[in-house]
């Protein structure tokens, strides 16, 4: 899964989180989600059960694109803009 995701980072001219955990955590989520329901359903966002509706949460989901461009980073924090700084988050 980490291998799958530097690859499509790469691709996008993006960078993975460098926070080792965090990047871990999500990467671990990813996984489960395969395993469990056969798809790489974003960890960070909930699921529906309808195949149709969650189609829109498979990472990478149909929201991560806007959301570097416009964050600088994906909901879930997998993805970075290229090269910067990532935004400091408070959780």
């Amino acid at each position: 899964m980490l291998r799958w995701a530097r690859k499509y980072a790469k691709g996008k001219g993006w960078i993975l989180n460098p926070d080792r955990d965090k990047l871990k955590t999500v990467i671990r989520g990813l996984a489960r989600n395969r395993k469990r329901f056969g798809e790489r359903y974003c960890p960070c966002r909930i699921r529906t059960g309808d195949a149709e509706k969650d189609r829109a949460i498979i990472c990478p989901c149909v929201y991560h694109e806007g959301e570097v461009a416009k964050e600088g980073q994906c909901h879930c924090k997998l993805y970075f803009s290229g090269g910067e700084t990532p935004p400091k988050t408070h959780h």
